[in-house]
């Protein structure tokens, strides 16, 4: 068994350390259930809205807990979303088995953008392999770092 992360003002304390890389904005914060008052319905549909990217994992983005937490956290970053709400289920068992219900979903982690859930590690991986997820992030006003990087590309 894997210890799990103690509860505690670190949980949720916003990183304020700058992401490695030029232009890039410092590292999300990762939330707990407690931090944002209870995992009701209601407060479930508030926390998926807060936000324009929205992700509920295992572990934080700096220390995910499982490979799928890590696929979604590395595919944000290729993408160069750093400022997003993360929330650690593994901190709340509420958050954790509220979230599936909310969503309808079985599996975390789960992906929400503009307050829709996407789905998990699978459809988030299918949406960066067919582009999808660059053209959802120009809709929400992030311009994906791969587009950058195609353009360095083109320039050589």
């Amino acid at each position: 068994l894997r210890p799990r992360p103690s509860r505690n003002a670190d949980a949720h304390q916003a990183w304020n350390r700058p992401a490695h890389g030029p232009g890039l904005s410092a590292r999300p914060p990762c939330r707990t259930a407690s931090s944002e008052a209870g995992t009701t319905g209601g407060a479930l549909d508030a926390m998926v809205k807060k936000d324009k990217v929205v992700v509920f994992l295992k572990g934080t983005p700096e220390q995910p807990q499982c490979g799928f937490s890590n696929a979604v956290v590395q595919i944000l970053r290729l993408h160069g979303v750093r400022d997003y709400a993360a929330y650690n289920v593994l901190d709340d068992p509420e958050l954790r088995q509220g979230i599936k219900d909310y969503s309808n979903w079985p599996t975390i982690p789960q992906v929400f953008l503009n307050g829709e859930f996407v789905g998990g590690c699978d459809i988030l991986l299918q949406m960066h392999q067919n582009g999808d997820l660059v053209e959802e992030l120009k809709k929400l006003g992030i311009r994906s770092a791969l587009l950058d990087e195609k353009t360095d590309q083109d320039s050589k």
